[in-house]
């Protein structure tokens, strides 16, 4: 549902990846994803790689592994899609709420939206240098935020034959350390998102000093 120059993302590119993980904006009951290609020869391959390597039943080209989409999650994703366009629009709605509530809080960073490139807001994330204060805040008093996410990829161990150390890449692990996602999903109503930012306005103008 994202665009980018009025063109939807999986439209455009020679590869998109898709996640239909049940916490996504289109998501399954399970794991699952999709892929879209402008390229026959290349979508072919994939399509040979998520089924073993089949080019046809019992026949194999290639070494493949088994990522096929379980039909009963193809059934939930079918129907959920028919809601989609409804559901990023309530997304958005909801942060652009959350963003003119809490434009002029200090101690935040709000996540800046261009006009070339709507987002649908699979998640609305702030920073903050008070990051765990301002979550255990939120958290006593019912709101449950995530932190998406903690670690940045050059220091996570599967990549450490890349060599590379912190501080190689600053703007990434600062945002690793203060970034914090707040509650948004359609259904959210406009009276708990004043809520959760009255609540973050109060804590970041006084209890947290």
């Amino acid at each position: 549902g994202a665009e980018y120059n009025k063109k939807k993302t999986g439209s455009f590119g020679i590869f998109a990846g898709f996640s239909f993980y049940p916490s996504k904006n289109v998501g399954g009951y399970g794991d699952g994803g999709a892929i879209t290609s402008n390229n026959t020869k290349l979508l072919n391959k994939i399509r040979r790689l998520h089924e073993y390597g089949q080019t046809k039943k019992y026949r194999h080209d290639s070494i493949g592994v088994n990522s096929r989409l379980d039909p009963l999650q193809a059934a939930i994703l079918r129907v959920k899609l028919s809601h989609l366009g409804l559901w990023n629009r309530a997304r958005r709605a909801h942060a652009k709420y959350y963003s003119e509530l809490l434009k002029d809080t200090p101690g935040i960073t709000l996540p800046i939206v261009y006009p070339a490139r709507p987002s649908v807001f699979h998640i609305y994330a702030i920073t903050t240098k008070r990051r765990s204060k301002l979550q255990s805040y939120l958290t006593e008093r019912g709101v449950t935020t995530h932190i998406h996410y903690p670690i940045p990829l050059h220091l996570q161990k599967a990549f450490g034959f890349l060599r590379y150390k912190r501080g190689d890449f600053p703007n990434a692990e600062k945002v690793a350390r203060e970034v914090i996602s707040l509650p948004l999903y359609p259904e959210l109503t406009d009276k708990q998102i004043e809520y959760v930012a009255k609540l973050i306005q109060t804590a970041l103008r006084t209890d947290l000093r």
